[in-house]
């Protein structure tokens, strides 16, 4: 091996080397400084470095072993050193996977359960701009929130975005990409924009399609009640941060 490619193997590896013990210690658990500032890290928790835009800790807990990737984004509330009442906003279950470059941004309630896995750069929040007045810049108009709960041992595919209101059971499957809005039921697999159930478990029978038994083709409908009360929205990401 020539002197040159010596020295750059051996600058490669002291390269790696250091970003690997960069990464440890800029990841934040329940033990580090940066963890004290939330609600709840439980034990074995981390977010992975480098570590997206989090804010409004006092109002995030993240359960034991669930891992949180790099550039992950998590935020309660609309910004920095507001005080957002007595009870979490944001909450994710114990061993959970987050994927990288995903966002997590609650106002009101965002439920997580146990085991949940979602591929990168999924979004999930329980806010969006309404659009009522057609004369007002929509960023202008004042926001609506409505609770989201994403049910125990669920995965998200990569890029899926879950809106306001939406409830996905427990043992769900939403495929990458879909636009999640409504209510699904257990044992479902969700796809599509707006996203439906093309599958759904019957027992005895297996993943069956909708035709064939399998449950609903569209999401369950909002009571009358939210109906009443939530607005038209713009699409997501429009939520400021």
């Amino acid at each position: 091996m020539s002197l040159r490619g010596a020295v750059r193997r051996a600058l490669g590896s002291l390269v790696h080397r250091v970003w690997s013990a960069v990464r440890a210690a800029g990841a934040v658990s329940a033990t580090s400084p940066a963890g004290y500032r939330f609600r709840r890290l439980g034990e074995g928790a981390c977010l992975a470095f480098p570590v997206g835009a989090v804010f409004g800790e006092a109002w995030i807990e993240i359960g034991a072993h669930t891992l949180v990737g790099e550039r992950v984004s998590i935020s309660a509330g609309m910004g920095p050193g507001v005080d957002l009442g007595p009870t979490s906003i944001v909450r994710i279950g114990e061993s959970c996977s987050i994927g990288r470059g995903s966002h997590i941004v609650g106002h009101q309630s965002i439920d997580i359960g146990d085991h949940v896995f979602t591929g990168p750069y999924v979004y999930i929040t329980d806010q969006n701009h309404v659009y009522d007045d057609p004369e007002t810049p929509i960023g202008r108009q004042w926001p609506r929130n409505n609770p989201v709960v994403i049910g125990s041992g669920s995965w998200l595919g990569t890029g899926a975005i879950i809106l306001p209101g939406t409830r996905i059971g427990r043992q769900c499957v939403v495929a990458g990409g879909a636009v999640v809005r409504g209510e699904f039921p257990d044992h479902s697999v969700i796809a599509g924009v707006p996203a439906r159930v093309v599958r759904h478990h019957v027992p005895g029978q297996g993943w069956l399609p909708p035709h064939l038994g399998g449950g609903r083709t569209e999401p369950v409908s909002e009571r009358p009640v939210d109906r009443a009360v939530t607005a038209p929205a713009a699409p997501a990401g429009s939520t400021p941060q």
